[in-house]
């Protein structure tokens, strides 16, 4: 399921990721790129022991946690820490690639079921720097206002395309779902979705309260944790 959620950061947020992005220092984004992905990747990123770093992480993860919309798509048991990158000047793009399934995180290994992008600038900022994402239903060409995110499935062949303009920073993420299988997530959030829309025009009847308690029941038979 490929998912945009708007104004997950604030204004008051992307100020604060912005000060701290724009006083880093930038490293190669090759330092964490797998042998295929490394062929095909020109970007910058913020390396680990970045000043800064944490602060950035917990502002993120923090967002997250508040955002209902994020937790219904994502159904999230862990999510790697964070990281940053940037694409400007001859640094500017990255090509069609799969992201790894398995990430090593704090000598455990993290199932990457769910990819994240979170901009963190606005799109007539800088030109180009287009993410698409190639699914059964074809491709789709993703520019978010900063702020906003894009959540999809970390088995699409994804890229973003050379920014000719300006400079285009963003935050990227790899989720692990309690739910493994993307047909039942994509079933749960429906479900979820419709759920709202009936509490909100006719309150929790009992129709609604026994439909919640199927949607309970059949995240209790297909979570892992």
């Amino acid at each position: 399921m490929l998912l945009t959620i708007d104004d997950v950061l604030g204004p008051i947020e992307l100020q604060q990721a912005r000060s701290w992005l724009d006083a880093a220092a930038w490293g190669s984004g090759q330092a964490t790129a797998g042998p295929q992905a490394a062929t095909v990747k020109n970007n910058l990123q913020l390396a680990e022991g970045t000043a800064g770093l944490g602060d950035l992480r917990q502002l993120v993860l923090q967002a997250l946690s508040q955002s209902a919309l994020f937790f219904a798509a994502a159904l999230p048991l862990k999510i790697a820490p964070p990281g940053f990158n940037r694409y400007a000047g001859t640094r500017n793009a990255y090509g069609m690639h799969a992201d790894s399934a398995m990430r090593m995180v704090s000598g455990h290994a993290l199932r990457s079921d769910i990819s994240a992008t979170l901009f963190l600038t606005d799109p007539e900022d800088y030109d180009g720097g287009v993410l698409t994402i190639h699914d059964t239903f074809g491709q789709h060409g993703i520019k978010l206002r900063a702020g906003s995110l894009v959540v999809y499935p970390s088995s699409s062949l994804h890229s973003v395309s050379p920014v000719t303009q300006g400079v285009r920073t963003s935050c990227f993420m790899f989720i692990q779902s309690m739910v493994r299988d993307p047909s039942q997530r994509r079933l749960l959030y429906d479900m979820d979705m419709a759920l709202l829309e009936l509490r909100a025009l006719h309150g929790e009847t009992a129709p609604v309260v026994t439909l919640t308690s199927t949607y309970q029941n059949l995240l209790r038979l297909w979570a892992e944790n």
